[in-house]
């Protein structure tokens, strides 16, 4: 099973519009530190790709963005880009993303995931490999931050009860010791949560710029 090479595709969002519940953190792009959220959302998908790019297992990582400084920032990591030409949501471009890579093994990875190491994503393909779907429930047990597809259509169901929504279209929860691939940062919560776990540099580089709580 270890034979067999991903493609993963990244969903990031216009910065202005992405993880809005880390506003009481950075201020949501308003007040004294306009750039500070963006820069923060930058950092969490920097550190997701590096780690995806890291990981032997993955042939190549494409993100889904429409935002420059974000496809600017993936590219400077070897990612590739596409537009989110549906434009419909995170679950058609996510599905977009999968048929442009061409690739008959596919994921689709959580963008905001600074403690992933390429170990843990490693083990969690080679799990992936034995089944035609597959997913990775986030910490809390209700998302999901890994999807994968061998074969098959990778038919995301991202978003409010997702890890249920993946079970109910036929993929099979993947298990593992995977903390950094679980704990997906949409809170001032769980930021402090994955920097216990160990950040990628680019987040840690920001933390002292936050509010002393989150780190």
């Amino acid at each position: 099973m270890g034979g067999v090479r991903w493609s993963l595709v990244v969903p990031a969002k216009r910065l202005g519009a992405a993880k809005t519940r880390l506003a009481p953190l950075t201020g949501g792009g308003r007040g004294d530190r306009p750039d500070l959220h963006a820069s923060l959302v930058l950092a969490l998908l920097a550190d997701t790709v590096a780690a995806a790019r890291a990981c032997p297992a993955v042939a190549a990582v494409v993100v889904v963005t429409d935002d420059e400084r974000a496809a600017a920032t993936v590219r400077a990591l070897g990612a590739r880009t596409v537009a989110d030409e549906p434009d419909r949501g995170l679950n058609p471009a996510l599905a977009h993303g999968a048929r442009a890579t061409g690739a008959a093994a596919v994921a689709a990875l959580s963008s905001d995931l600074p403690a992933l190491r390429p170990a843990e994503l490693a083990a969690a393909l080679d799990a992936a490999a034995a089944v035609p779907r597959g997913f990775v429930a986030d910490a809390a047990g209700t998302g999901t931050t890994l999807l994968t597809a061998s074969g098959v259509p990778l038919d995301p169901h991202f978003g409010s009860g997702s890890a249920a929504a993946h079970t109910a279209a036929g993929a099979l929860a993947l298990t593992g010791d995977w903390p950094g691939l679980r704990r997906d940062v949409d809170t001032p919560a769980d930021l402090r949560e994955a920097t216990g776990l160990g950040l990628g540099p680019a987040t840690a580089a920001l933390l002292p710029r936050l509010p002393r709580p989150a780190a």
